[in-house]
């Protein structure tokens, strides 16, 4: 089963894998949603993310950088 948009944390933590030197305050909106649609396991509509959507991802992997 395929990653969704609401699956924060787990994106998060894929994110902080691909992306190890990355800093997560640093990445804007347009990047991040087209990182996430990249990852192996993003199984969901591209249309379905938003900016709140956008937005718990970049806090769940600040807070998994910590």
């Amino acid at each position: 089963m395929g990653l969704k948009w609401v699956d924060s944390l787990d994106i998060a933590i894929e994110l902080n894998e691909k992306y190890p030197e990355t800093d997560p305050m640093r990445v804007n909106f347009v990047d991040l949603r087209q990182w996430v649609l990249e990852l192996d396991e993003f199984d969901d509509e591209p249309e379905h993310s938003g900016e709140r959507i956008l937005e718990a991802i970049q806090m769940a992997w600040i807070e998994e950088k910590d």
